[in-house]
């Protein structure tokens, strides 16, 4: 397999310290994504909140109703 040009002559240590960059870099994007997909308030919330609304005043209606009617 090819390495990239350049990336050979580096000491041991160098391609280390890259590599580590590297994948620090792409853990901390994944992490930052991750918090902003959570932290957002998203459609299928706002639907759940609303179904619970609904069915808490039929849950009321219900209760509220005489038996047998």
């Amino acid at each position: 397999m090819p390495s990239i040009k350049g990336f050979s002559s580096l000491a041991p240590k160098t391609k280390n310290l890259i590599v580590a960059g590297g994948l620090s870099g792409f853990v901390l994007g994944v992490y930052y994504y991750t918090m902003r997909a959570v932290g957002n308030t998203d459609e299928l919330q706002v639907a759940i909140d609303k179904f619970e609304e609904m069915k808490n005043k039929d849950e009321a209606e219900t209760a509220a109703s005489p038996p047998g009617s």
